[in-house]
């Protein structure tokens, strides 16, 4: 298998002649004939006694580049994993669904997902590089892409409920953009909550909440609440308030 970071549309191979070559390459890129597409750049001489040979070079193209560049990628991938895995690829209008099934792919989608999703991005980067346009890449084996989404879609409706009768927020557990999506899609309609994103990838997370939230209103005090300020006492002149509030302090 060809090194993963070389994963180009063509390929040139020289050997000592062009069948040679042409099976070298085949073999180098795991590919059938059909699917490859041969140009004879140098046609390579024997010389004369072997002195001044010269060997033939050919030049391969891959007729579908980007299923080839997901499945090399993958089988590379499980073969280090030590996975027995087939891999099915169907390509169309910039959308690329990889199936995969074999054993033990519990392995392949690990927690939550989280390994699906990993391979997912590291196979869209692989894809999409030198491509000229942006190709979507799924990854997905024995339906859990359809079954997970069930899953967020049911949970979402729960927990909506759950929030509207408590009156209290909700915060789910971190999230990829893709599944956030969804339950961000199914509440969308709700009257009752709305939703919301907190936090920065991959700890990303969807907050769940009421969206009409009854506060109890705040009052006033009534006046009549309020303690009555104690009564000043009335002078019936200047003279008669001195005496008993003197403005100054009294001399030693």
């Amino acid at each position: 298998m060809i090194s993963l970071l070389k994963l180009e549309n063509q390929i040139e191979k020289t050997a000592k002649s062009i069948d040679e070559a042409k099976e070298a390459l085949l073999l180098e890129l795991g590919l059938e004939e059909d699917e490859v597409e041969f140009e004879v750049v140098e046609e390579g001489t024997k010389g004369f006694l072997g002195i001044g040979s010269k060997e033939a070079k050919v030049l391969a193209t891959i007729k579908e580049p980007v299923t080839y560049k997901a499945k090399a990628f993958l089988s590379q991938v499980f073969s280090d994993m030590n996975l027995e895995v087939d891999i099915k690829t169907t390509f169309s209008d910039d959308n690329l669904l990889v199936e995969m099934s074999g054993e033990n792919m519990g392995i392949v989608i690990g927690k939550r997902g989280d390994t699906l999703d990993s391979l997912q991005y590291l196979t869209s980067l692989i894809v999409n590089k030198g491509s000229d346009t942006y190709i979507k890449v799924t990854l997905d084996t024995e339906n859990y892409r359809e079954k997970r989404n069930q899953a967020l879609e049911a949970l979402a409706e729960r927990l909506a409920k759950k929030v509207s009768k408590t009156g209290k927020k909700y915060t789910l557990e971190p999230m990829n953009p893709y599944e956030r999506r969804i339950i961000h899609s199914i509440l969308q309609a709700n009257d009752e909550v709305t939703t919301f994103s907190v936090g920065e990838d991959p700890y990303r997370k969807v907050v769940i909440a009421p969206k009409n939230v009854q506060r109890t209103p705040h009052y006033k005090k009534p006046l009549s609440s309020y303690p009555h300020p104690k009564k000043q006492p009335s002078y019936d002149s200047f003279d008669s308030y001195s005496k008993e509030n003197s403005l100054f302090e009294d001399e030693e």
